[in-house]
């Protein structure tokens, strides 16, 4: 349900790069006093069940409270995900009612990475992503695999602006001199030579 609903919200030739979560230390976090309660209760109602059937059937009730608050929690921390595209950062929350927020990623002035002892430990971390919109700065607290996530914004940002670069010379409709950018691109090591022989076919097949 969460992934068809991250696939609608595409664009047309967008793609999802990676796709993360909080880390799973922040469910543990939100359901640890509930697992003790569900096995506080299970264990009276339990007991209770051998002598006493209405005053168990009682607790049984009672204990469908905190079983049920786990769920709402665990689908919480399910359904709330942060994806980069090769266009956007996008963080998505809510179970039933949705709620949106994106970056795009020309708009990504700078990304900034925190982790404590711990977090470098067990791999979680906040990432803090700087944009010259209006909202400034969006932080996403505890996510898993902090490091991967910031690598994998910065190179579709980089990516990005690679495309912008053909873009503009198609435009111009100069595109041997795009092939010599891209060469020159190729000779400093920031393409592979697969990646500029692809580029290369592309732009030919347009002359």
């Amino acid at each position: 349900m969460a992934q068809n609903y991250v696939d609608s919200l595409m664009a047309h030739n967008e793609r999802i790069l990676l796709r993360t979560r909080q880390h799973w230390f922040v469910l543990v976090s939100m359901i640890f006093l509930e697992i003790i309660l569900i096995l506080v209760l299970g264990a009276a109602v339990s007991a209770l069940s051998i002598l006493v059937t209405p005053v168990a059937a009682i607790g049984f009730v009672i204990l469908l409270v905190p079983i049920a608050y786990m769920l709402r929690d665990i689908l919480t921390w399910f359904q709330k995900q942060y994806i980069i595209t090769n266009r956007r950062v996008i963080q998505v929350s809510g179970i039933f009612s949705k709620n949106v927020v994106d970056s795009s990623l020309e708009k990504v002035n700078d990304v900034k990475m925190s982790q404590s002892f711990f977090g470098r430990l067990f791999d979680y971390g906040d990432i803090e992503i700087l944009t010259a919109s209006e909202m400034g700065v969006n932080l996403f607290k505890r996510i898993g695999d902090p490091v991967k996530f910031k690598t994998a914004m910065l190179n579709a940002k980089e990516e990005l602006g690679y495309e912008g670069t053909a873009m503009r010379g198609q435009d111009a409709d100069d595109i041997p001199e795009q092939i010599a950018e891209l060469d020159d691109l190729r000779k400093k090591g920031i393409l592979t030579e697969e990646e500029f022989r692809s580029k290369k076919r592309e732009l030919l097949a347009k002359m």
